[in-house]
């Protein structure tokens, strides 16, 4: 049996044809899975494996959390969800070159794996005082930090 497609698309639609179509259209919006993903990312386009350290400040006050130990030429997300701040700080080691990568934002981080609350008395809390740089999401949702070669400074981290 031989169906004229093209005729059949021409016809006009019915009132109960276009409202399912709409219903359909706008169930499979509603349920079908987001493949947006929000969350804030740290990418290593560098050779060598980083150290990664994050602060930001929320609800609570100010945090800082570290390491992550991101691979070269891979990105690895620090934080899962939409972003809840405007501003994030960064500090990151070359853990096989040296150098470091950070700015005038003072916050606490420690040697070992950490979350310390709070930018205040970091050497009274068993922390040092270190300098990370500022990254400004624009309040965006999602957002990916790219850590170079380039911008990293040779000194050693403070």
């Amino acid at each position: 049996m031989f169906v004229n497609l093209e005729a059949k698309l021409k016809a006009p639609m019915t009132l109960k044809g276009l409202i399912f179509y709409a219903a359909f259209a706008l169930a499979s919006l509603v349920l079908a899975p987001s493949s947006a993903h929000a969350d804030l990312k740290i990418c290593n386009k560098t050779a060598n494996m980083v150290g990664v350290a994050l602060g930001y400040k929320d609800q609570q006050g100010w945090a800082s959390e570290g390491w992550w130990n991101v691979d070269p030429n891979v990105c690895q997300t620090l934080l899962e969800g939409p972003l809840i701040a405007r501003y994030y700080y960064i500090f990151a080691i070359d853990y096989k070159e040296g150098g470091s990568w950070g700015g005038s934002a003072k916050l606490c981080t420690r040697e070992k794996l950490f979350t310390i609350r709070g930018i205040k008395d970091c050497e009274k809390r068993n922390a040092k005082r270190t300098g990370f740089y500022e990254v400004d999401t624009g309040e965006e949702l999602d957002w990916s930090i790219s850590i170079t070669s380039a911008q990293k400074s040779e000194k050693k981290a403070q």
